[in-house]
């Protein structure tokens, strides 16, 4: 079993259709773990999936939001004031501020 398969049946056991981008999604985790915490890694994965449900998030807009977190992980460990814009929608954007 791979881990598309798993990813296949996981969909079908959650009743839900869904195409997943397995790297971006590894990527994003293995970014958060390395530069927040290790505990970061599924809760940062987990808040993308539910940003992108909450937006609509087409795999374009789906990797903004994880650019987005990429960043805001890059930045937690090299500075004490991070300030990351994130994109809403086209017309909104809002300035997160981690301290």
């Amino acid at each position: 079993m791979t881990l598309h398969d798993w990813i296949d049946e996981l969909c079908d056991a959650l009743d839900i259709e869904a195409e997943v981008d397995e790297g971006l999604v590894l990527d994003l985790a293995r970014d958060a773990a390395h530069n927040v915490e290790r505990p970061a890694a599924p809760i940062t994965t987990y808040l993308l999936g539910y940003a992108a449900g909450l937006h609509g998030a087409d795999p374009a807009r789906l990797e903004q939001l994880a650019a987005a977190a990429t960043a805001l992980a890059e930045r937690w460990a090299g500075e004490d004031d991070v300030d990351v814009a994130v994109d809403l929608d086209e017309d909104e954007e809002r300035l997160v501020d981690v301290d």
